[in-house]
Formats: C-alpha cells, sequence, structure tokens
C-alpha cells in the first residue's frame, strides 16, 4: 500500500488516542468515568450509539453480504424504529429515573440479588465473545491483505481503543465516536462516489443490471422460520432482538444513562430510529455497486489473497482450469451485460427481457465456477470460506485512488474502536457495579473503584483480544456477531419484561430466565436450520411464560416497578 495511505492511517490513530486522554478530565469519579456525570447531550449520544452500531464488521461483512446477496439483509432492521418507540416509554424512562449504573441493577430492585447476578453474567458472556469478534473483523484481513500475524493484527486495533478507554472511560468514547462517526461517513461516501465513477455505464443502468441479478430485491415477505432475511423475521424477530440490545444490554443502556434528562435519552435513540436503516442501505448498495462494478472489470477467482496464495501452491493444476474458465465466464458475463444496459438505454422490453435472461445463464455459469474454487480453497486451507470479508477490501486496495484507501483503512479501524471502546466500558462496568461492589467489596472510596475500573476495562481487553484470534476463522462476520447475541438477548428482554408486570415475582424471573435459555439452546442444536432472529422471540416468550406461571404458585410478590424510580442511598 502506498505510504501516503499508512500516513492517513497512522494520523488518525495518534489523533484519536490524543482526543481520548485529553477526554479523561472530569473523571476522578465512577459516575464520571462510567456516565460522563449524566451530562451528555443528546446528539452526541445518538451519534455515539450509531457509531458502535457501524462496526468494521459492518463496514467489511455488511458490504460483502450486498455483493453476494444483496439489499435483502436491510429487512433485518425493520423492527427498529418499533423497537425506538417502545423503549421511548417503557424501559428508558424507568432506568434512567431509577438513577442505576446498570441496567442489571434495576433487576435486584424488582426482584432480588440472584436474578441480577445471573442476567449481567450473560450479559458479560455474550458481549465480551462479541467484542472479540468485532476485533477479528478488520485483523483479518489486514493479516490477509498484508501478511501480517494475526496477533499484530488484533494488538494494531484492540490496543489503542483499550487505552483510551481505561483512561477516559464513557466521557472519551462517547466524544472519539462522534469524531469517528464523521470519518466513517465521508469513508463510505467516498467509495460510492469512486465506484460510480469508474464504472463504464450510467448509473441507471448499473441498477438495471443489479436488478437483472437480483440485487436490488430488498422484501421477501414469505413466512419462513429458518430463512433470517425476510419482512416478517425482520419485523417480528427484529424486534425483539432490538428491543433487547437498546433496552437491556448495557453497552447501550449506558449511553442514555450518560444523557442529562430522560427527554434527551429519548432522543438520542431516535437517531437511530430514523437514521439507521437509511445508513445500512447505503452500505449494503456499496456492495451491490462493487458487484456491478465486476461485471464489467476481471474479478479475482478469491477475493481472500491468503487462500488465493494457498490454493496456486498447493493445487496449481486446479487452479489454472478454474480460474480459466471462470475467465471464459466473465468475458461471456461482461458482454451479456453490456448488451444489458444497451436494451435499458432503447426501451424495448422484448430485447430487455432476452438480454436479461442472457445475463442470468452467464452469471449462474460464473457463480457455480467460483463456487468450485471456494470449496478448494476449503480444502487446502481446512477453513470455511471467508471470501465474503475480503470483496470490499480488495476492491478498495485495487482502485481506489491513493488517499482515499488509506482514509477507508482508517475508516475501518475507527468503527472497529468505536465499538470495542464502547463494549469494554460496558464491560467493566457490569463487572465492577454489579459483581464487585456487590458482592466482594460494597464500601471503599471512589479512587478504589476507579483503579478497579480501569483494570476491569484492561481485563475485558485482553480477553476480547484473545476471542479475536479464535474468531477469524468464523464465517461472514455481521452474522457471527448477530448469532452470539441472539443466544442470549431474547432471555435477558424477558426478564426484563416480567419486570414490568406487577404479578412477577423474584422466583418466576429467576427460573424463567434458567428456562429461557434451555429453550434457545435446545432450539439451536435440535433445529439448526431455524434462523437467529426467532431464537430472541423464542427466549423472551419463554421467559415471560415460564416466569409468570412459577410467579402463580410462588410467595409474596415482588416490589411494583413504580416503586422503583427512587434510588437506594448507596448502591448494593
Amino acid at each position: 500500500m502506498n505510504p501516503l495511505n499508512w500516513v492517513i492511517v497512522i494520523g488518525w490513530l495518534a489523533y484519536v488516542m490524543i482526543d481520548g486522554v485529553r477526554r479523561a478530565r472530569g473523571t476522578n469519579e465512577i459516575e464520571g468515568y462510567f456516565l460522563a456525570n449524566r451530562s451528555l447531550p443528546w446528539w452526541a449520544v445518538g451519534l455515539s450509539v450509531m457509531a458502535t452500531q457501524l462496526s468494521a464488521v459492518t463496514m467489511i461483512g455488511t458490504t460483502g453480504q450486498g455483493a453476494t446477496d444483496g439489499m435483502q439483509f436491510v429487512q433485518f432492521y425493520f423492527g427498529l424504529p418499533l423497537a425506538m418507540v417502545i423503549l421511548g416509554v417503557t424501559l428508558v424512562p424507568f432506568l434512567h429515573g431509577a438513577r442505576v449504573y446498570t441496567a442489571y441493577e434495576f433487576l435486584e430492585r424488582r426482584f432480588d440479588a440472584k436474578t441480577r447476578s445471573l442476567t449481567a453474567f450473560l450479559f458479560l458472556i455474550s458481549r465480551g465473545m462479541s467484542c472479540g469478534t468485532i476485533i477479528a473483523a478488520p485483523a483479518v484481513v489486514f493479516s490477509a491483505m498484508f501478511g501480517w500475524s494475526i496477533g499484530w493484527s488484533v494488538v494494531l486495533i484492540g490496543v489503542p481503543a483499550v487505552l483510551y478507554t481505561m483512561i477516559g472511560g464513557v466521557q472519551a468514547v462517547t466524544w472519539v465516536d462522534v469524531k469517528q462517526m464523521v470519518l466513517i461517513v465521508g469513508a463510505i461516501i467516498a467509495v460510492i462516489v469512486t465506484v460510480l465513477i469508474q464504472l463504464p455505464v450510467a448509473p441507471s443502468d448499473a441498477l438495471h443490471i443489479a436488478g437483472a441479478a437480483g440485487r436490488l430485491q430488498v422484501f421477501d415477505f414469505s413466512f419462513s422460520l429458518t430463512n433470517t432475511y425476510t419482512f416478517w423475521s425482520g419485523v417480528i424477530g427484529g424486534t425483539f432482538l432490538m428491543l433487547s440490545y437498546f433496552g437491556t444490554d448495557q453497552s447501550q443502556v449506558q449511553r442514555y444513562l450518560a444523557a442529562k434528562s430522560v427527554d434527551e435519552a429519548r432522543s438520542s435513540l431516535l437517531i437511530s430510529a430514523y437514521w439507521k436503516i437509511p445508513l445500512q442501505a447505503l452500505v449494503l448498495l456499496i456492495g451491490v455497486l462493487i458487484f456491478v462494478f465486476y461485471q464489467f472489470t476481471p474479478q479475482p477467482l478469491l477475493f481472500n489473497p491468503a487462500h488465493e496464495r494457498a490454493v496456486q501452491r498447493e493445487q496449481p493444476a486446479a487452479y489454472t482450469a478454474l480460474s480459466r474458465q471462470f475467465a471464459a465466464d466473465l468475458a461471456a458475463r461482461n458482454a451479456a451485460a453490456r448488451a444489458l444496459a444497451r436494451a435499458h438505454d432503447g426501451g424495448d422490453q422484448q430485447r430487455i427481457a432476452a438480454a436479461s435472461a442472457a445475463y442470468r445463464t452467464s452469471d449462474d455459469r460464473a457463480v457455480a465456477v467460483r463456487g468450485q474454487a471456494l470449496d478448494l480453497a476449503a480444502r487446502v486451507t481446512g477453513e470455511p470460506s471467508k471470501d465474503v470479508n475480503y470483496i470490499i477490501p480488495r476492491f478498495v486496495l485495487d482502485y481506489l485512488p491513493i488517499g482515499l484507501a488509506g482514509l477507508f483503512i482508517a475508516a475501518v479501524i475507527a468503527a472497529a474502536m468505536n465499538a470495542i471502546a464502547g463494549e469494554l466500558t460496558s464491560l467493566s462496568t457490569a463487572s465492577v457495579i454489579d459483581f464487585y461492589r456487590r458482592w466482594i467489596r460494597s464500601e471503599a472510596s471512589d479512587r478504589h473503584f476507579l483503579i478497579v475500573s480501569r483494570m476491569a476495562t484492561g481485563l475485558w481487553g485482553v480477553f476480547a483480544c484473545i476471542v479475536a484470534t479464535y474468531a477469524v476463522n468464523l464465517g461472514s462476520l455481521i452474522e457471527v456477531v448477530n448469532r452470539f447475541g441472539s443466544f442470549f438477548y431474547g432471555s435477558i428482554l424477558g426478564v426484563f419484561l416480567l419486570s414490568m408486570i406487577p404479578r412477577a415475582r423474584a422466583t418466576g424471573a429467576f427460573l424463567g430466565l434458567l428456562a429461557g435459555m434451555g429453550a434457545v439452546g435446545a432450539v439451536n442444536f435440535g433445529a439448526p436450520d431455524v434462523s437467529f432472529l426467532w431464537h430472541n422471540v423464542i427466549g423472551a416468550v419463554t421467559v415471560v411464560v415460564v416466569g409468570m406461571v412459577v410467579s402463580a404458585f410462588s410467595g409474596p410478590p415482588a416490589p411494583r416497578y413504580g416503586m422503583l424510580r427512587e434510588p437506594r442511598a448507596t448502591s448494593p
């Protein structure tokens, strides 16, 4: 890569580190460290939440998903606006009004200590694993593209984020997120403009070609428990997932707990409600446009350069034969794509139909040959195919102008750091507040808890880096992160739903949570074809049903949630 690109990357990393350390002022108490003294404006909180979601997994995995599967992935987010509205009138005012540090403190006040601790423990496991996957997304790509070891790639991404998070807490994380969000959006726009300029056909023709290949199909109204990306999976399963993620996951709850007021907390959530789907569609569109770009430009047989080198070394004859066949199929597909563009320009529907059929035939042949190459790579390397994660990086390094390539790589690292920093802050908060201060040392100075909090941040950072070295062998990273979360999210949401039902009792909540995790585990291993989005529904419904049944035969009711607005003088 050109030295100018590295100057941009290193310069941005240095700026982020300096700014994060500078933001450490005012974090000499745990409320300042964990919640920025509950003083953050709504727009900063909202942009920070958006930046956390727009991780390197999104920049790499979602764009690749757009190139291979088209726009259907956007259905995954159809439940988000509904979830934001529901949370704005339910959990947000309860949690913000309770003046808690973590969402799980609320559960002890409503139920008991064991329900709080179990829920917090499930959060720590799920979020710690997901944090490692978020680091793995860019680390595995940098390792393959630049020949670095996985360890050094993880260090490059993880260490700066861990350091400024340890020093500055949520204050540093939030304001760094705001700046990095600007960089990320700028990089996305730069890639789209570059692709459009380099396409040999008009944008309208490019969209016609994408449509002929099925890449612009957004809606799938079929109802299926096994298909993740349908309208109903997104609206029903996605709503449950988003309710849990934004309403009960400490990495998100901590952001709006740091807002100045309930109204500002609600406003911060509405930023995601309004802008998440358009921004996600824009990210997917990058993948779609890159797909069209490769209809007119020879594309690699394998986008993963490490796998490509391994196959060339171990199976040279097979690789050469597949490459020749692929080149012939690409030439036919290129001609068919140009014919389709000319047919659309002419407006003759009969010619358009014939050109579309010819294009689909040539595209199917090219896809079949690439599938054989992916199978060969999997046999040679002993690793599952991860080619989808290399489509956008390969394009950036091969075709983006000098400077813009550095901008995009800096944006990928920035996106990873945003997500990592937010996760580490929440993991540290839950570890200290829900376990250390609750069970080990309830009384100590703020200085003591601040030292423990920074140590916890560092330890979780080390844990995430270790997980990242193992997560590199997983498939599409955007799906991996959501699968991790969906194993836990629905059951955790179910406990918070029970907390708002007056008749629910502590024993019912605890046993319901265990039943919900058991039900999701049974479905996950017993019926693996069921989409992970439905795991959220299964977990939440099981917790509520079992919890209410058990509560009907339990002892005296737990305190009503309406009694929880006034916090105790000291946290447990």
